[in-house]
């Protein structure tokens, strides 16, 4: 089968592989819809995660089932059906101690793309199929399912890590797919204000959209400045972190009241250490809380993110700024999250099976 690969650090390309094992309580599924992601980017040209040879880029998708082992229960060939970028052993240790996206070890719950290859291919493979698969809704627009692979579990995670409440000023750092599901996210639980940090106009308006209630461009001074000036000196209650970079946490935990957190979802491609100002986290003792995560995965949760969308609680299609068609159209999508132009959100690759 045909892939697109990262051949190693820096360095990207189609290559062939053997066909897929599929083990008894596996899937084999062919692709429906992909979406290259940042983190994409940042494994392959900042090498975030370490070395890798010919692996097989991608982890979010939505497939059809072409095989399915002889233990699993609740799917069947010619299934429609969506991934979630993380699919973890849900029969580990971690997983029973609430914390599934580890299994195996730190990080290991996410294996697309890191631990094994991942859905850029013709055919890819999804382990322990009845907890990491959920059914595709009849009629749901392919783009918008395969946003629920990442984007939306991973903004959500940033409102749920940062434990919003009915009435909290928020701020969301970084306004880009993830940040603007935050956004929504947010929204929904009930977040007073929302100050949606960013620049670009098309994530602006539909951060907007989504519900923030005012944006703070850094393009047009300190962030710290602005904010501290919209809240009258009084800082935030929960921060979520869904862009910049190591110095970020510099600025939030500077905008933070005593006693709120700091959610970050970002993924940290480059650098050793973040920076806490010590004196603003209050000599260490200002119950200022950082934490940080993996998105869950699992069934589940996506089945409850799909519900939204078909309530119309959430539209993760209009993240979708560029569209493409065809399984070799994956390398020109890949470079456009490389290049990141202005007008780029979200790209899809749509494939005619």
């Amino acid at each position: 089968m045909k892939g697109f690969a990262m051949l190693k650090i820096g360095q990207v390309g189609w290559i062939e592989k053997s066909g897929l094992d599929c083990g008894p309580m596996d899937a084999i599924c062919k692709p429906l819809a992909l979406a290259p992601c940042t983190s994409d980017i940042h494994t392959v040209y900042s090498g975030a995660i370490g070395e890798r040879e010919y692996l097989i880029l991608g982890h979010e998708a939505v497939g059809e089932i072409v095989e399915v082992g002889h233990l699993v229960k609740d799917f069947k060939v010619g299934d429609r059906v969506m991934v979630s970028a993380i699919t973890p052993n849900w029969n580990s240790v971690e997983a029973q101690n609430g914390f599934a996206m580890h299994a195996g070890g730190m990080l290991n719950g996410w294996q697309f793309s890191n631990v094994k290859d991942g859905v850029f291919s013709e055919y890819f493979h999804v382990n322990d199929a009845d907890a990491n698969l959920a059914l595709l809704p009849e009629g749901m627009d392919l783009g918008a399912a395969c946003m629920i692979s990442d984007m939306v579990p991973t903004g959500f995670h940033g409102a749920e890590l940062a434990d919003i409440q009915f009435g909290d000023n928020v701020a969301v750092i970084g306004i880009g797919p993830v940040g603007l599901m935050a956004v929504a996210a947010a929204a929904i639980r009930g977040a007073a204000n929302i100050y949606a940090v960013g620049s670009r106009p098309n994530c602006v308006s539909l951060a907007e959209e989504f519900g923030a209630t005012a944006v703070v461009n850094y393009r047009h001074g300190d962030i710290v400045h602005q904010i501290f000036e919209k809240t009258h000196g009084q800082g935030l209650d929960k921060i979520i972190i869904a862009g910049g970079d190591n110095d970020t946490f510099d600025q939030a935990v500077r905008l933070l009241k005593p006693g709120g957190i700091i959610a970050n979802v970002n993924y940290l491609g480059e650098g050793d250490y973040i920076k806490i100002p010590r004196s603003e986290w209050g000599c260490g003792m200002a119950h200022k809380r950082i934490v940080g995560g993996l998105m869950p995965g699992g069934r589940l949760r996506s089945e409850k993110l799909a519900r939204l969308i078909e309530t119309n609680r959430i539209q993760p299609e209009k993240l979708i700024t560029h569209k493409f068609y065809g399984l070799a159209s994956i390398e020109q999508a890949f470079l456009l999250m490389k290049d990141k132009p202005t007008d780029l959100i979200k790209p899809v690759v749509l494939l005619n099976n």
